[in-house]
């Protein structure tokens, strides 16, 4: 991986922010992380506040889950079929309105617990319609050359609006009470429905549109709908079809998510489920808090050095590089010290930003705009899927074989894995850096 000077780094950053509708992009995904990290720790207070038991709590927050997971690939055909800003401008704006009415109710003791349910169903379908449509909209908001800066910033705001909102969430919901933290969210969304707003109006302005246009419409699906004029447009569930084919045509895109399947599920049982568990049984659950907080921070010094990256090998090494993984379960397997574990979960950060924005980049780059949105629900579906798995599986092997044994397979599942993706030649072939190919181009010249 190599670097320049620091002061060409400087100018690509500038040159980046430069753009206005990926600053409002990049605001709006921020704002939208944020309401979505913490909505769920103010949630769980409220229906606590209310008399909820841990198993009421447990209802409230998984409706939310199971939403997002039934609703990913519907969210991802919605953004490749509908101008993607006013997708997102959509979402956000639902989410507010319902969010701040709800944490009025709140406020005001009128918020059974069926309500929180509701507010919980739509959390989840926000999250699944935002997740696609705004990661897809990013490559419409700056030139090629500039795709790999662009992703690390966005995922920097990203990472700070999650930090925030999780901690702020726990902080409001303390001292003002779930009702206030839920307010502050619906204003956060509110916002985040602006940003949208903003970023869809620049890039309708951009290609000479009116703002009520397709803002953001992807350039390829405005080729594909006038080449095709006069035929019908496709079903969903054919449209559907098409966004599995281009996912499942392209051996390093399935070989990565699989690879992603596995080592999700392992890391959300062992740092999750075992984390807390070795937590209390050696050094202290104030501590663990710092041991979280310390992967975002690596997180976020990983975006800086990505975004400093001229290496055409990105996925390669991102791909490589999410073995460190391993790490922080092994650390916890041989109850190593709390420095050790930090710096464990450090390098675990900063490998995981190596690894998503690198990953950002090859779909970007390789897969067609009119499928890009289909192609991303996809990889959040696979990616989501291994996540209640793991952390369901997590405790019973504990049980089983005890809690060492278990994080050490964890370990190795995480080596194994990766090593299997990196045996794909797809994997360790693939360059970025290159102009964004458009692979439909002669199908629908054929046309």
């Amino acid at each position: 991986m190599a670097f320049p000077s620091s002061h060409p780094d400087r100018e690509v950053l500038r040159s980046v922010l430069r753009h206005r509708a990926f600053r409002a992009l990049t605001l709006g995904r921020s704002l939208t992380f944020f309401g979505n990290s913490m909505a769920p720790v103010v949630l769980a207070f409220a229906v606590l506040d209310l008399g909820g038991s841990a198993v009421d709590v447990g209802l409230v927050v998984g409706a939310r889950s199971v939403s997002s997971v039934l609703l990913l690939l519907f969210g991802g055909l919605l953004a490749d079929r509908l101008p993607r800003a006013l997708v997102l401008q959509g979402a956000a704006a639902s989410a507010a309105l319902v969010q701040t009415g709800v944490g009025l109710a709140v406020l005001a003791d009128r918020a059974p617990i069926g309500v929180l349910l509701v507010l919980s169903v739509v959390q989840g379908a926000v999250a699944a319609v935002s997740v696609p449509a705004s990661a897809a909209l990013l490559p419409r908001t700056v030139p090629p050359g500039e795709l790999r800066p662009a992703n690390a910033l966005s995922r920097m705001g990203i990472n700070t609006g999650m930090i925030a909102g999780t901690s702020l969430g726990g902080m409001l919901a303390a001292v003002a009470g779930p009702g206030w933290g839920m307010v502050l969210d619906g204003v956060a969304f509110l916002g985040a429905a602006a940003a949208y707003r903003l970023a869809g109006r620049v890039l309708a302005g951009r290609a000479g549109a009116p703002p009520s246009a397709a803002a953001a419409e992807p350039a390829g699906h405005v080729r594909a709908v006038e080449s095709a004029a006069g035929t019908e447009r496709a079903r969903p569930w054919q449209e559907m079809r098409q966004g599995w084919r281009e996912f499942a045509s392209r051996t390093w895109v399935w070989v990565v998510v699989l690879q992603f399947f596995v080592v999700n599920a392992v890391s959300a049982g062992g740092i999750q489920v075992l984390g807390p568990a070795v937590a209390d049984a050696t050094f202290g659950r104030t501590a663990w808090g710092f041991v979280l907080a310390t992967q975002m921070a690596g997180a976020l010094v990983g975006g800086l050095l990505v975004a400093r990256s001229r290496s055409r090998h990105a996925l390669r090494i991102g791909v490589a590089v999410v073995a460190l993984d391993a790490l922080p379960l092994l650390a916890l397997a041989e109850s190593a010290d709390l420095a050790l574990l930090l710096m464990a979960m450090f390098a675990n950060g900063i490998a995981l930003e190596q690894f998503s924005v690198a990953w950002d980049l090859s779909l970007q780059e390789n897969v067609p705009q009119e499928t890009l949105a289909r192609v991303y629900s996809y990889d959040a579906l696979g990616s989501t899927l291994a996540l209640p798995l793991g952390e369901m599986a997590a405790g019973p092997l504990a049980e089983r074989f005890g809690v060492r044994p278990t994080l050490l397979c964890g370990v190795g599942l995480v080596l194994l894995v990766t090593a299997g993706a990196l045996g794909s030649s797809q994997v360790r072939g693939l360059t970025a850096g290159g102009p964004v190919p458009d692979e439909g181009a002669a199908e629908r010249a054929a046309v």
